[in-house]
């Protein structure tokens, strides 16, 4: 019994300096880090001065305090963004869930009496990209800031206690100038004409624009969405005619004027509706234009007709002609030059009447030959089945059948069908082929063939390792066939990526998704600028990204960035790096390092199709002739970018990479700064120790997640390589 007792014996109190945070016969434990306890029987221990728990924290965890303010904030501009960018607090209070708040004040000139800046909160309309509260990387992008203004932005840096105390905000500041060298607004925007999808517009100049006018941009949106989502476009001339748009929609529309200096401030909103959805009723200024060439130029007319009747190119304005002419026109179809000087494609934007290039282009299947199987995915417009064509006479085939969702407005059909009238003019092994459309019943279909292992960037991710480097480069040629086929005819895909890509059970990898193909002028320099819509930021050129010129030397840099992917078997571009984080390393010089396992000389390639100009790009056909001479001598392939043992022969033939300080600085900059203990405590302390690590290295000191390694090494052969370009310019490391 007595035994018994002295084993159950009650604890003593605990001691100040310890707590116990539930009753009980349990031990008493220190104080957790910056707190304390000063009574006997404590059953918390309360924080430091300046030091602060979190609601959410436990009693054990140690107290914390705010950040101190973001370091070594700068500020960018350029003639479509600002930009600030900041690194992270030298001391984070204690705390992980560090974040950043945006603050804006507009500053104007100093008050003669009192010497004091007048300062008041931001215009409303300022956009901050991602947004400007609760930040959790260290950069933003700003738009639509006025010109000749001045700017002050706070950044501050925030975590889970930053409020709790009365200590002050910890804010960054910086003040930017918007002094652009741009002309004055723009005057009164009017309306001269709307129909159904259209608006013509038209303004005047509230004085005389200076000789670096570059063009205007129109920025319009509809008015219900609160410019939730809005497009844009440019033109040279103070005129501009907006198409795509919804009937009986009013828009709001503002412009500025871009100079080689910059953009001015937008124009007032302007607000204008579309024409009702009736096909009998016309806009005023259309039909006094129709009458007057109607009485005045019936000659005229008459010539046009003729001579289009002789070229082939009248079926969008005398349609009663298009069956006689259909079979003469379907000599064509495979792309030949019918007459000297003559594209051999056609645009179907061009055509008065889209649905007339679907059936110019695209050969209408009986809907009783389809036979849909399963569903295996969906589109922008509906649902994408596998299934058979069963034609008569023919043997069956595997297709995929997209269909074009019910409740759809005309606008949408023909946007759905528009894809199709471009992919009917296409006849080469390495682009999808177009079997066939179903218009005149519903669903509403386009028929194509069936690729087997689905996206490239998919197909590869499930089969990470499994080919050889010869397969892959075989992956890439097949790519490239079909580029340089849409290069010579005149296109541009402006969405060349891995997932645009489909693989059938041949391995043969052919282009697809050609919805935001757009046709070149007949310049060999021209180049398509964008209105308005999204642009795939990881896999555009800088050129198109910042004016939206897209050409072909802009898909030569999605390419590049296709055959990263495959080398690196589908990872992501840029890993979690944000687009703006994208766009600013992009612009300061980093390019992507060589995939794990890369040829040194395709790497060397990807490179040459990165170069900022576009004009040294390589084109297709070089692409396809380099590619050719590898797979005839493969052993080029055999020196790999990990060997570390190949280097351009001058700092000067150097790509230019990002230099790093210290390996913290190097972990943040490919987003690894979780895995800095790791790289200490297993000894590597100088970038030039890390130089030299391999992937076994890598799983040793503990990180084993396969992307991680994979995103690690890679960035430890650009490394290498800036390594090698300091020593050869005679610096110690």
């Amino acid at each position: 019994m007595i035994h018994s007792i002295s084993r159950n014996k009650v604890r003593p109190a605990c001691k100040p300096g310890f707590f116990k945070a539930y009753a009980g016969n349990t031990k008493c434990t220190d104080c957790p880090q910056h707190s304390s306890s000063h009574d006997q029987a404590a059953t918390i221990c309360h924080c430091d001065k300046g030091f602060y728990r979190a609601i959410k924290d436990s009693s054990a965890m140690p107290c914390t305090r705010p950040p101190s303010a973001p370091r070594n904030l700068v500020s960018l501009i350029n003639d479509t963004a600002l930009f600030l960018l900041w690194m992270p607090p030298s001391d984070t209070g204690g705390r992980k869930d560090i974040t950043y708040n945006i603050l804006c004040q507009r500053c104007e000139e100093r008050d003669g009496d009192s010497g004091v800046a007048q300062c008041e909160p931001c215009e409303p309309d300022l956009r901050f990209i991602p947004r400007p509260l609760g930040l959790t990387g260290t950069s933003v992008a700003i738009l639509d800031f006025a010109t000749h203004a001045n700017y002050t932005f706070h950044v501050e840096s925030a975590n889970g206690v930053s409020g709790l105390g009365v200590s002050p905000r910890s804010l960054a500041n910086v003040t930017v100038n918007t002094n652009q060298a741009g002309p004055a607004l723009v005057g009164v925007v009017k309306k001269d004409w709307a129909s159904e999808n259209s608006i013509a517009l038209s303004w005047s100049e509230v004085e005389q624009l200076p000789s670096d006018k570059v063009d205007y941009e129109v920025k319009y949106f509809e008015k219900e969405q609160e410019q939730l989502s809005y497009s844009s476009t440019r033109t040279r001339n103070p005129s501009v005619v907006v198409r795509g748009l919804r009937p009986s929609t009013v828009y709001v529309f503002h412009v500025r004027v871009r100079t080689a200096a910059g953009y001015t401030a937008y124009s007032p909103n302007f607000e204008f509706a579309t024409a009702a959805e009736d096909p009998d009723i016309a806009d005023q200024g259309q039909v006094l234009v129709v009458v007057t060439a109607a009485v005045g130029g019936f000659s005229l007319l008459v010539i046009l007709t003729l001579f289009l009747l002789i070229t082939g190119r009248c079926q969008g304005y005398i349609k009663a002609r298009m069956k006689s002419e259909e079979k003469r026109r379907t000599r064509f179809r495979s792309g030949h030059v019918p007459f000297s000087g003559m594209k051999s494609y056609v645009d179907p934007d061009t055509y008065e009447d889209p649905t007339q290039a679907v059936e110019e282009f695209a050969k209408e299947i009986e809907p009783s030959y389809i036979c849909i199987e399963r569903v295996i995915g969906a589109g922008e417009f509906g649902e994408v089945c596998s299934g058979r064509l069963r034609i008569p006479g023919r043997v069956d085939i595997a297709v995929a059948i997209k269909t074009l969702k019910g409740g759809y407005i005309e606008q949408q059909r023909r946007d759905f069908l528009r894809e199709a009238s471009i992919m009917g003019q296409f006849d080469n092994p390495n682009i999808i082929r177009l079997e066939g459309v179903v218009t005149r019943t519903r669903p509403v279909m386009i028929v194509v063939e069936y690729m087997e292992n689905g996206s490239l960037d998919s197909f590869l991710r499930t089969r990470d390792g499994q080919f050889t480097v010869l397969q892959l480069v075989g992956m890439l040629r097949g790519i490239v066939v079909g580029m340089t086929f849409l290069s010579e005819i005149g296109y541009i895909h402006r969405d060349l990526a891995a997932r645009n890509i489909l693989v059938d059970e041949n391995l043969v990898c052919k282009v697809s998704d050609f919805g935001m193909t757009r046709v070149l002028e007949d310049d060999s320099e021209a180049a398509y600028t964008a209105t308005g819509g999204k642009i795939p930021i990881r896999w555009t050129a800088p050129e198109a990204i910042a004016y939206g010129k897209f050409s072909t030397s802009s898909d030569v840099w999605s390419y590049a960035i296709v055959m990263w992917e495959v080398m690196s078997y589908g990872e992501r571009p840029y890993w979690e790096m944000s687009n703006q984080d994208v766009i600013l390393s992009i612009e300061e010089g980093y390019r992507l390092p060589a995939p794990m396992g890369c040829p040194v000389t395709l790497h060397q390639l990807m490179l040459h199709c990165w170069q900022k100009e576009s004009n040294l790009r390589p084109r297709f056909n070089n692409v396809l002739s380099f590619l050719d001479k590898l797979i005839i001598n493969p052993s080029h392939l055999l020196a790999l970018v990990n060997d570390g043992q190949s280097y351009p022969d001058s700092p000067e033939d150097m790509p230019d990479y990002p230099l790093f300080i210290s390996i913290g600085d190097w972990l943040d900059s490919i987003k690894m700064s979780q895995y800095k203990n790791n790289f200490l405590a297993a000894g590597y302390t100088t970038l030039d120790s890390i130089s030299t690590m391999s992937i076994e290295d890598i799983r040793r000191i503990g990180i084993c997640l396969i992307g991680h390694q994979r995103r690690i090494i890679s960035s430890i052969q650009s490394l290498r390589l800036q390594l090698h370009h300091i020593q050869q310019s005679g610096f110690q490391v």
